[in-house]
């Protein structure tokens, strides 16, 4: 048997936390002594001490520690758990870049940094056109994904012919920026007719007139983008007339590194 101290120092676990994960439920001493008090710990119990210390380190809390200490008979459980934390983690490594990315730029400007972009608007026209349709709310703009997911599975079977040009867009229906619950439709231009599935339905767009600007780079520079477009819209008199769009030259199906994506956002315009 070994005193706190001395398993303290063996599990690299401090006595003060040794005591905590007693307090909880997590680590009991193997016995204490009825008369001193004194905490005695097996070394059978190293394991699951590097096992708690093991699981901290991977970002799961006490209580979720325990859930898997109690479980750890059941080795798919354990698997979900750790898949779900990598995907945690995952998301939280992809706000830290999105973060740094916007740090980087505004130390670019704070240097004046020549390489700062500009954006030269254009005023465009889309010509009828037949497409691949797929309108639902996904959780945030980021999750625009899915839609090109589910698209994709449901038409595999039908052997899709890309018009040329094939234009890949979204379509942004909501009013007004949302938080959660977004309104949006990605559309694929293809050429022939093809049956609806149950989510996809093949429609035949109208044309449509917008004020455009291509941009290389991640998505949080849309913003800019936006106010380049905007400015124009006002300084050249049009008002908008419908529901602004994206539509992805290159993006992450052609590419995983956020720099290389091209992106044109496009608002519908029209003349007082």
């Amino acid at each position: 048997m070994l005193r706190i101290g001395e398993f303290s120092k063996l599990s690299r676990v401090s006595i003060r936390m040794l005591r905590h994960y007693d307090e909880i439920g997590l680590l009991h001493p193997a016995s204490i002594d009825p008369f001193t008090g004194y905490r005695y710990y097996s070394e059978d119990q190293l394991p699951t001490a590097g096992r708690i210390t093991a699981l901290r380190d991977m970002g799961f809390g006490l209580t979720a520690i325990g859930g898997l200490l109690a479980n750890r008979g059941d080795s798919q459980v354990l698997e979900d758990q750790l898949e779900a934390r990598r995907r945690a983690l995952l998301e939280e490594l992809a706000d830290i870049q999105r973060r740094l990315r916007l740090l980087d730029t505004a130390q670019k400007r704070l240097r004046k940094d020549d390489s700062t972009m500009e954006y030269t608007v254009n005023r465009k026209t889309l010509p009828q056109r037949q497409a691949a349709c797929l309108r639902m709310t996904i959780p945030t703009y980021d999750r625009e994904g899915d839609l090109w997911h589910l698209m994709m599975q449901e038409t595999a079977h039908l052997n899709l012919q890309p018009d040329d040009p094939c234009y890949c867009s979204v379509v942004f229906h909501d009013g007004e920026f949302k938080e959660k619950d977004v309104d949006v439709e990605a559309q694929k231009t293809v050429k022939g007719t093809y049956p609806d599935t149950e989510h996809v339905t093949f429609r035949t767009l109208p044309p449509v007139t917008f004020a455009s600007t291509t941009y290389q780079g991640p998505y949080d520079k849309i913003s800019e983008a936006n106010a380049a477009v905007a400015a124009w819209i006002r300084d050249n008199g049009y008002a908008y007339a419908g529901p602004a769009f994206n539509i992805y030259h290159v993006s992450p199906h052609d590419t995983q590194n956020p720099e290389e994506f091209v992106t044109e956002v496009c608002y519908p315009i029209q003349k007082p």
